[in-house]
């Protein structure tokens, strides 16, 4: 492939990185407590720039509101604070799962003051930051469903969620979309609300263009097509957004790239494929997909965790980017299966780091975005600096969980 070619591909690349990344993570035994970690918003849009001064490619973080704050609430303020580091706010993500009155639902909530709730946060509240900050995108996500045979009614719940959505969709922004994720299971494990791409699909194409489904790499059925799904909801042109992890089992939220480097190769070749596509209507939805990490780095301090998923993806796009599309298409066309899958694994096997290096190299970035960072003693400056700011808490014990 042409080099201009190649680096002009790289060069459109581009992935959100969470608030919620940068602080304290863990797992749903609780969270584990590192030093330096950021403990304000502002704290973890100075992390989030880092990552994308090293890596080139995450000019964006994501929200979660109410997990994150304004000072006074004054968002114009957090919106020029991100401006001042170069990068920007990205989705605002509600939080319509934490509060005890969600426990048997938000928007399908079967108590109408309940569902006002989570109407009034999505459909106001969030849209109103949404403003504040310049966001184009609100991600939604809901952990709505029973555990129980009996406890409430399937179908009346669809009703309710479809009438929740309508609502808030109403409320969005002018050139906003909203993104309606899904989830198989947790933490209902009877039936969840929204518990595949079909359902989300079916609320998206009810609620208009501006609605498209989320999915998350995290939350499927062990063994499940990943890519088939894209692919599908790229042809019917509804795919807004990746939520990037890694699972061994079900939503670990692992560093991306931890577990099934293939799958993730998979992914992106269907989006680049469908880039590349003649059909107008796939080619324009590959070009506005918006992707994001959402991954728990445990064990592993937050920066480097993320700057070590954006190094990942990038490989895994440059792969995608490198598929001989000629060679694809004449081997499925005369029926080689081996062949067809052999481009596939050409690609997938070319060892791209040097190219990348000499693409950040261009661009004025370290060669090895992870090797600078750990010693350009950032993380020693935060540690120490953030302790002063927020006493002995902020240090951390240390031991392994850095």
């Amino acid at each position: 492939m042409d080099k201009k070619v190649f680096f002009a591909a790289l060069d459109r690349q581009r992935i959100e990185t969470p608030s919620w990344g940068y602080s304290n993570c863990g797992t749903r035994f609780g969270s584990i407590p590192a030093p330096g970690q950021a403990k304000t918003l502002d704290e973890k849009l100075e992390d989030a720039a880092i990552v994308h001064r090293f890596t080139g490619i995450c000019p964006s973080v994501a929200l979660h509101i109410p997990w994150d704050t304004a000072p006074n609430g004054d968002w114009e303020a957090m919106k020029r604070r991100a401006d001042q580091l170069g990068i920007r706010i990205g989705a605002i993500n509600p939080n319509v799962f934490q509060d005890k009155r969600y426990c048997l639902g938000s928007a399908c909530s079967p108590f109408a003051d309940v569902r006002a709730m989570a109407i009034t946060h999505m459909a106001q509240e969030c849209t109103a930051i949404m403003r504040a900050t310049g966001s184009d995108t609100l991600s939604l996500w809901f952990g709505d469903g029973t555990n129980y045979p009996g406890q409430d009614d399937m179908r009346a719940r669809k009703r309710r969620m479809e009438a929740a959505l309508k609502e808030v969709y109403a409320g969005l922004p002018a050139n906003s979309r909203m993104l309606v994720e899904y989830k198989c299971f947790e933490p209902s494990f009877y039936h969840t609300d929204i518990q595949d791409w079909g359902s989300a699909l079916l609320l998206c194409q009810k609620l208009g263009p501006k609605a498209q489904v989320l999915v998350d790499t995290g939350h499927h059925l062990s063994g499940c097509n990943i890519e088939h799904i894209v692919a599908i909801l790229l042809d019917e042109g509804r795919l807004g957004g990746f939520h990037f992890n890694a699972r061994k089992y079900a939503d670990d939220d692992l560093t991306v790239g931890a577990i099934n480097p293939y799958e993730m190769f998979l992914i992106y070749n269907e989006l680049v494929a469908a880039e590349l596509d003649s059909d107008a209507v796939a080619s324009a939805c590959a070009k506005q997909v918006a992707y994001m990490f959402d991954q728990s780095p445990t064990l592993k301090h937050r920066i480097e965790a993320t700057i070590q998923s954006a190094v990942f993806v990038q490989e895994m796009y440059a792969k995608a980017v490198l598929v001989d599309r000629a060679a694809l298409a004449k081997a499925r066309a005369a029926g080689d299966v081996t062949s067809a899958e052999d481009v596939l694994k050409d690609a997938y096997n070319t060892d791209v780091r040097p190219m990348l290096a000499e693409w950040r190299t261009a661009k004025g970035l370290a060669a090895e975005p992870l090797k600078a960072y750990r010693v350009s003693g950032l993380k020693e400056k935060a540690i120490e600096e953030r302790a002063k700011r927020h006493g002995a808490a902020a240090a951390g014990s240390g031991g392994g969980f850095q």
